[in-house]
């Protein structure tokens, strides 16, 4: 007989990929000071209590500033890798197989760090994940976009050296104002280079932002995509294309994209048909993890268990994994389904 499992076993129990994560944005506070001391870096806050205190953002440009604060206690190649290694055991625990993590090399590189320190200790931890956790994963390296295109030029030019540990490009930082096409001759360049390319489009801007990061950038994948949803022709084409959302609820809720989850709109995607997933975002700073996301989001959607099963499996059918490596782990999903159904 299978075992029945509660919502929240199975959310637990069932192989995720992560698909939104930006490994800055998992910097614990408690870490985060421990490196400041060994860095021999003052931070503004007294304690760790008073930092997590701080995290009460009405916006994404508030969260941003104590976001690139914390950031800035980040300096040599160790500290990259122990805040990206705090992730992957913390989500190892949370059945999560697989990631695809963002970074930003113009938040440090800005401070003076060089573009191989950050590189060098984010990958090792990767390759680390992998031989003793068993989790694999992606980089994506992504552009500020309130930086301008000729910084994003030069981070593109700085990356070169270690391309082949950088799976991607994407778009993040304030939205608003900062339209993908700013960015379209650099993405030109990195498609030309073999680059897959994504950009966060649509979490605070308009539907006409994802339309011009579709148009203009070409992405395979919409980072957020909330707004979307307002436009009935980009939702047909996103969902005719088999575009996958990279969807973060608590950050949305956190950020007031959203001002209420019982409002999030993931489960009117999937009844349109729209590949949605669930991810984490900066989940130090929001409020949770993966297992987090999907438990919030399905007690105020009233989500079932078959939703759940399908929002795992678009976490792998809307990855970057060779297509074997998919069917492999969309096998391990559905098996779980089947078992706990």
């Amino acid at each position: 007989m299978p075992e029945s499992l509660s919502l929240e076993q199975f959310i637990k129990g069932i192989p995720k990929a992560e698909l939104h994560l930006h490994i800055e944005g998992t910097f614990e506070p408690e870490l985060m000071f421990q490196i400041a001391q060994r860095n021999g870096i003052k931070i503004k806050y007294a304690s760790v209590d008073e930092l997590k205190s701080a995290y009460n953002f009405n916006n994404l440009q508030e969260f941003l500033n104590i976001y690139y604060e914390g950031a800035g206690v980040l300096i040599i190649e160790q500290d990259f890798y122990d805040m990206t290694w705090a992730y992957f055991t913390k989500v190892y625990t949370e059945n999560v197989v697989h990631v695809e993590l963002f970074f930003d090399p113009q938040t440090h590189t800005a401070r003076g760090i060089a573009f191989k320190t950050v590189i060098q200790g984010i990958h090792r931890a990767c390759e680390d994940a992998k031989s003793k956790l068993g989790i694999s994963s992606k980089l994506i390296m992504c552009f500020l976009r309130d930086q301008d295109e000729e910084s994003a030029f030069k981070t593109l030019e700085e990356a070169l050296p270690y391309k082949d540990l950088i799976f991607g490009v994407g778009l993040d930082s304030a939205e608003v104002g900062n339209p993908p096409s700013k960015f379209k001759k650099v993405y030109d360049k990195a498609h030309h280079l073999g680059f897959i390319t994504v950009a966060h489009a649509g979490e605070e801007g308009p539907a006409e932002y994802v339309w011009d990061a579709l148009e203009n950038l070409r992405i395979a994948r919409i980072d957020h995509g909330n707004r979307a949803l307002d436009d009935d022709n980009l939702v047909q084409e996103i969902a005719k294309r088999k575009i996958a959302l990279t969807v973060c609820p608590l950050s949305n809720l956190k950020l007031c994209v959203v001002n209420d989850l019982k409002h999030h709109p993931l489960k009117k995607m999937l009844d349109l048909g729209i590949r949605a997933t669930v991810n984490s975002d900066d989940p130090a700073y929001f409020g949770g993890y993966i297992n987090e996301n999907y438990l919030q989001t399905a007690q105020a959607l009233n989500l079932t268990k078959e939703d759940i099963y399908i929002l795992a499996k678009n976490s792998f059918e809307g990855s970057f994994l060779h297509i074997d490596e998919k069917e492999n782990f969309i096998a391990a999903v559905d098996k779980f389904w089947n078992e706990h159904k």
